[in-house]
């Protein structure tokens, strides 16, 4: 079975700004459940485990796209880990929302919940994510997690999970002065830039290319220049 991520670059879903992504992936969903009703997980875990943010996914993937939606809870909890298996075996999709990114690897790995998202992955679950849940599937991310902890007031390249080559900056409509500042030449090539209002869409670990709707992504080259990715749909 074909493995996909798709990588969002920011927007809000609770404004319905990013329906058009949404829809490719929640079709992608539908077609992995076949007969059956598809089944999305949101993980929350970098904006704490927020709950509102949790109601405002199901209100576009059950209440738009008729998904059947359900969250996996794990920041200041004691985990039912039978339960959570069982939230992760039943999903054709894990959502992943945006927030702090290291926070959220690191509730993952000391939780164990980590090896489940990667099992899921490796099954053939459609993996996706805005923000955080955009760059943490690569080598390396352009995050804000040390602004949003309160330990600097800049961006940082950080090591994010590797299920994709290269590099990744969310948001790079605001974020694209700061990351040209760096010498991209040290990173994991290719650095991959996703403004809000688009995604790239990967199969088998390859770039498919994106889905816009209204921003644009971007690959950076050696010099810095910019190339536009082709959008898979119009």
């Amino acid at each position: 079975m074909d493995r996909y991520i798709i990588a969002v670059g920011g927007g809000e879903i609770k404004e319905k700004q990013t329906l058009k992504i949404d829809e490719y992936i929640c079709d992608l969903a539908k077609k992995r459940a076949g007969q059956n009703r598809a089944v999305a997980l949101f993980l929350g875990t970098a904006s704490h485990d927020h709950m509102p943010y949790y109601n405002s996914f199901h209100k576009t993937y059950t209440g738009v796209f008729g998904l059947k939606t359900d969250c996996a809870l794990i920041v200041d909890r004691e985990i039912d880990y039978e339960k959570i298996r069982g939230k992760f075996n039943s999903a054709d999709l894990i959502y992943v929302g945006g927030g702090d990114t290291l926070f959220m690897i690191d509730q993952w790995k000391k939780s164990g919940i980590f090896d489940m998202i990667i099992g899921a992955y490796n099954r053939g679950v459609i993996l996706c994510g805005l923000s955080a849940g955009a760059i943490c599937w690569f080598e390396n991310m352009y995050t804000d997690s040390r602004i949003i902890q309160g330990k600097s007031n800049s961006y940082f390249f950080e090591k994010g999970i590797g299920l994709l080559r290269g590099s990744a900056c969310p948001h790079y409509e605001v974020r694209r002065n700061d990351l040209l500042c760096n010498d991209l030449n040290l990173l994991p090539s290719p650095v991959l830039c996703i403004e809000s209002l688009s995604a790239v869409v990967f199969k088998n670990e390859e770039i498919e290319g994106q889905i816009t709707c209204g921003g644009n992504s971007f690959i950076i080259t050696d010099n810095k220049s910019e190339k536009v990715l082709k959008s898979i749909i119009k």
